[in-house]
């Protein structure tokens, strides 16, 4: 009886223990003293990230603003990233992609997506908000701690959060 129980007891745990990474998500918005057309004017193109994002280096995009255009972002740090584009939506002043290919170098993730938007603010300018859902880097059940979800979490939010203060800057001129 002993040992159907200790059986039994390993057979409830091992879903646990085999359980891989869960998605993780990302939120960051910002109030930006400017209307929704001026924002989309300089961050509403798919190749135009370089021009706002303080981490991107350069683009290199092909395919336009349409769903299924590719781009390789280029970090100042090093590494790149290829992304595909989902969904762009300029009359809602939204767009969404994907990472195409995963670059460990580039970001500690194995897969994003993220969604970019731009609307009027209730107190008078633009709040613009950047999410993303994401995988850590290292999927199995006992990642690294440089490719684990804090780790992801922590690359991911940073990268939003710069990024959304890098166009704040372009956009307001400051």
């Amino acid at each position: 009886m002993r040992t159907l129980l200790g059986l039994f007891a390993l057979l409830i745990c091992a879903p646990a223990l085999a359980h891989g990474p869960t998605p993780i998500k990302v939120d960051e918005s910002i109030v930006i003293a400017a209307d929704p057309q001026a924002i989309w004017a300089v961050a509403g193109k798919f190749d135009g990230l370089a021009n706002w994002h303080p981490y991107v280096q350069s683009v290199k995009a092909q395919g336009g603003d349409a769903a299924g255009a590719e781009r390789e972002v280029t970090f100042k740090k090093g590494g790149i990233l290829k992304e595909g584009l989902d969904e762009y939506d300029p009359a809602a002043f939204k767009m969404s992609w994907r990472m195409s290919d995963p670059n460990l170098d580039a970001m500690p993730v194995s897969s994003y997506t993220v969604t970019f938007t731009v609307e009027p603010a209730a107190a008078g300018g633009s709040l613009v908000k950047w999410y993303g859902r994401l995988y850590r880097g290292d999927t199995s059940n006992e990642p690294p701690e440089n490719l684990n979800d804090d780790a992801a979490r922590e690359a991911m939010t940073s990268y939003l959060h710069d990024g959304l203060q890098g166009l704040k800057k372009k956009v307001e001129g400051k």
